[in-house]
């Protein structure tokens, strides 16, 4: 078989794999006599990375193999194509992940140590899911806390080949210090958490928003349907209220005055019935509760019944 036809399948290969191909996967598609040497087919991908040179998509060679990928200049336009938006990742994360790949392997506790807070336990496990991490063992201590690693995952997502070809820690400076002089960090200094439990389940609510929140009625009461709140007062009503108050009051004075005033003038057969009952246990007299007018009530009912004072007061009339 001819260069140019081992050419063109390791490039067909490599287009419609579905991910990163290695070297072992392209020399496993020819037969015995066909398959090329791995130094030919080294040549051969050279020689398709310069092909591609100055075109749309490029040959990429990452820690799994080797895949097409369009160019970053590109990426405005080819995003367009899906309608998710890419997923954005919080600095707790990404400082976690950057000590687990420059200070691997590395325990839970180490990081926590050198970034001063908490590392929650949503941040590891997002780290496992993603495949991004492994445990590559325990540390020989009190506990035996599990260490952990990049994986070959990791380096095909940021397009790097190796740990090698992570960036330095002299540049990784540069950067910082290029953002604070151009004031591009994105946590301010004073909304800083304190740990990364609340950046597991945060809704970046900044100050105004927690300040309209506490305002609202306890127990979020606006949020209740039909619930409708107490209207204001003005002076206005008050004064009227306080008249009706005061009215009360005159009633509720005159219907305890009365049926002892008439007890004393001219006894009715209704007094019999009121000795009768003098038996029972009197209610106390500090006690103002409903039951208290209602009794009140009922007894000056039974004592304003027809009596000789009563007719002699409609004589002079008649």
């Amino acid at each position: 078989m001819d260069a140019e036809q081992i050419k063109r399948i390791v490039e067909a290969a490599i287009l419609v794999a579905e991910g990163p191909l290695d070297r072992d996967g392209m020399l496993a598609l020819f037969d015995e006599e066909d398959r090329p040497s791995k130094q030919d087919l080294s040549k051969y991908l050279e020689q398709l990375a310069d092909e591609y040179d100055g075109r749309g998509i490029f040959l990429k060679e990452v820690a799994s193999g080797f895949r097409f990928q369009a160019r970053s200049e590109l990426g405005s336009w080819v995003s367009r194509l899906w309608q998710e938006k890419p997923p954005r990742y919080s600095r707790a994360i990404l400082e976690t992940l950057a000590l687990i790949a420059y200070r691997q392997p590395i325990t839970r506790g180490e990081i926590e140590e050198i970034r001063g807070v908490s590392v929650s336990s949503h941040i590891v496990k997002s780290l496992l899911e993603r495949n991004w991490v492994r445990v590559v063992g325990h540390r020989d201590v009190p506990g035996r806390p599990a260490m952990f690693a990049t994986t070959k995952q990791f380096l095909d997502y940021f397009d790097l080949k190796s740990l090698e070809d992570l960036p330095s820690l002299a540049e990784i400076r540069d950067l910082d210090k290029l953002n604070e002089e151009l004031a591009l960090t994105d946590v301010p200094p004073s909304k800083a958490g304190e740990g990364d439990a609340d950046e597991a389940s945060e809704g970046d609510i900044d100050d105004d928003d927690f300040g309209e929140r506490e305002a609202r009625l306890p127990g979020d009461q606006e949020s209740i349907p039909g619930f409708e709140p107490e209207p204001e007062i003005d002076d206005s009503t008050q004064m009227s209220m306080d008249k009706v108050d005061s009215v009360l009051a005159s009633f509720e004075q005159e219907f305890r005055r009365k049926p002892g005033e008439q007890n004393d003038e001219a006894p009715t057969p209704a007094s019999e019935d009121a000795g009768a009952d003098d038996n029972t246990p009197a209610e106390p007299s500090g006690a103002a509760n409903d039951s208290d007018d209602v009794a009140v009530d009922n007894t000056s009912d039974q004592k304003l019944e027809p009596s000789d004072s009563a007719e002699e007061s409609r004589t002079p009339h008649e």
